[in-house]
């Protein structure tokens, strides 16, 4: 996984999010636009992020990891039991 570049400006952030509040379009392949950069901050518990370009890769994220999603990759989520998200949205 790689590390958030030097040079962006946090630009949103999504509401805090529990196994029972993730958006359905979360779950599935989905992806960020060109230029958006994204960070998946854990509060509590752990979530599965699985990147599924150029590779598959399977990460959990807890409170001590926090995933980065690259623009334009397809990737996923899935709670792995009780959990608090949110993800900070950077160009």
């Amino acid at each position: 996984m790689k590390n958030l570049p030097e040079n962006l400006n946090p630009i949103r952030k999504t509401p805090e999010f529990d196994e029972g509040s993730i958006p359905k379009g979360l779950l599935k392949a989905h992806q960020t636009t060109a230029g958006v950069w994204g960070k998946i901050v854990i509060i509590e518990g752990k979530l599965q992020y699985k990147i599924n370009e150029p590779e598959e890769k399977i990460i959990i994220l807890d409170t001590e990891k926090f995933g980065v999603v690259e623009p334009t990759v397809l990737h996923e989520v899935k709670p792995l039991g009780f959990v608090r998200f949110y993800v900070e949205f950077y160009a």
